[in-house]
């Protein structure tokens, strides 16, 4: 993904800034405690919401991340207001995406195993362009190759092996997806 301009430091930290007052605000309005972490990661800026009360959390967190992306849209929307620029702020809630990154990691290792046991090729789950992504990264770095199928919301991936003829017709590794836009960027936490 390559943003329009490269933004600097300050900018990056204005954005998380607007984006922790926003979602200050939000959180006194629904009557939630937590505290806010803020910075920049990856060149994007970062704010996650971290809070004791497990309740509160999971309701931040909604089914399936839902909420998260919600907020984290909303929060854009926010900052770029302010600003009058489009951001590509992440909004995470008590380490959401860390560990919705593990697991795809582990859904993409599973299918990899497979294909390399059966030789044939492995279709996953539509996902959003984030999870596929990742499911991408993890398949690179093994030495598959995987390719993007169908139109949203209902676009998969399918697994090969490196050598496969149909993974050699017409890759395509999600590169031309536009996972700045998707409810959860792709690169929104370090790994850690």
């Amino acid at each position: 993904m390559v943003q329009d301009d490269a933004k600097t430091i300050d900018q990056l930290n204005e954005e998380a800034d607007i984006a922790a007052d926003y979602l200050e605000g939000l959180l006194d309005i629904a009557d939630y405690e937590g505290d806010i972490e803020m910075g920049v990661r990856n060149g994007r800026p970062m704010v996650q919401i971290v809070a004791d009360d497990d309740t509160d959390i999971k309701h931040l967190i909604g089914r399936n991340g839902e909420v998260v992306d919600a907020l984290q849209q909303l929060t854009r929307l926010a900052v770029q207001q302010k600003t009058g620029e489009r951001s590509h702020l992440i909004v995470d809630v008590d380490g959401f995406l860390k560990h919705k990154r593990q697991r795809l990691r582990d859904v993409a290792l599973d299918a990899i195993d497979e294909v390399r046991e059966t030789g044939e090729p492995v279709d996953l789950k539509p996902m959003n362009s984030f999870e596929r992504k990742i499911v991408h990264d993890v398949v690179r770095e093994e030495g598959f190759k995987s390719r993007s199928h169908g139109e949203e919301p209902h676009r998969y991936v399918t697994i090969y092996l490196k050598n496969s003829a149909a993974a050699d017709d017409d890759v395509d590794d999600d590169a031309a997806d536009e996972v700045a836009d998707a409810p959860v960027a792709a690169d929104e936490v370090a790994a850690e």
